[in-house]
């Protein structure tokens, strides 16, 4: 999700987001400050909206990327 200087990286593929779901519930239960934990949250979500977006039109692909959709709102679910 962030390079070793602290730069976003897109998300771009299912693995991407899949595997960047699971680094941002471990940054989120590490020693990050708030703020890169919210700005993580916030650029995850925003990948993740555009890629939906991207595969409206493609059932099977949309339906994965809804998947994690559901998984990240458990998540946000969870930290409230």
């Amino acid at each position: 999700m962030f390079d070793k200087t602290g730069k976003w990286i897109l998300l771009e593929t299912f693995d991407d987001f899949d595997n960047g779901l699971s680094e941002l519930i471990d940054l989120w239960s590490g020693t990050a400050t708030q703020s890169v934990k919210d700005s993580a949250l916030a650029h995850f979500k925003e990948n993740l909206e555009g890629a939906m977006l991207n595969w409206a039109d493609n059932r099977a692909k949309l339906k994965k990327y809804t998947a994690i959709g559901k998984e990240l709102s458990e998540f946000e679910d969870a930290l409230r």
